[in-house]
């Protein structure tokens, strides 16, 4: 038995983004953990080896389209989602390249967020 549905490492610099997110995914059954840049987020991805990354991709320090392919490198079998509202989601096509299982624009519904974590977790 499960009490997590799965652990999943939120990577936006909007504080406000990720608080949202966070309590749409909790509310869900997920165990959340906040970054605020694509640094932030290699490193909780390794202490902690969250099941999923939800990553925005325009961020300071290390953008999330950087960050990708890193984590892919240092976890093969870690889901990514990458969420981007830049750009009009041109980024997102490129995100799918480097490794992202999944692309978001912004703004991201609720159920459109659940849906594709679970679809990602439950695969």
């Amino acid at each position: 038995l499960r009490t997590s549905a799965g652990k999943v490492l939120i990577t936006d610099d909007d504080e406000s983004v990720r608080r949202l997110f966070g309590s749409i995914l909790s509310g869900a059954g997920y165990d959340v953990i906040e970054a605020e840049d694509g640094d932030e987020a290699l490193m909780l991805a390794g202490d902690l080896a969250p099941d999923l990354v939800l990553i925005d991709l325009v961020m300071p320090n290390r953008e999330g389209i950087e960050t990708i392919p890193l984590l892919r490198k240092a976890h093969p079998g870690m889901k990514i989602v990458a969420v981007s509202g830049a750009f009009g989601g041109g980024f997102l096509r490129a995100a799918s390249v480097l490794g992202a299982d999944a692309t978001l624009m912004k703004p991201v519904g609720p159920d459109q967020l659940i849906e594709t974590v679970r679809r990602l977790l439950d695969s």
